[in-house]
């Protein structure tokens, strides 16, 4: 059964790494991003994509672990 989960997750990846394969080279126009004063230089659009996605798979997870940190911790109430 170990060898079956394993051959799936391998073409899972697989598959996950044509499918962005195929979008980074159909997304090869040139852009430039402009953002609070800062500019870049003329890069493919899928460059932009692919960092706009990793920064929010990185930032997703951390705003949800706040979240879930200031709702488990017990609300400060103060009797008078």
């Amino acid at each position: 059964m170990r060898g079956v989960k394993r051959v799936v997750l391998v073409l899972m990846v697989l598959v996950v790494a044509l499918v962005v394969l195929a979008f980074v080279l159909e997304n090869q126009q040139g852009a430039s991003l402009s953002f609070f004063g800062f500019a870049t230089g003329q890069l493919p659009v899928s460059v932009f994509v692919v960092v706009a996605f990793i920064v929010g798979m990185l930032i997703g997870p951390l705003l949800s672990a706040v979240v879930c940190k200031r709702r488990r911790a017990p609300a400060s109430t103060a009797h008078i």
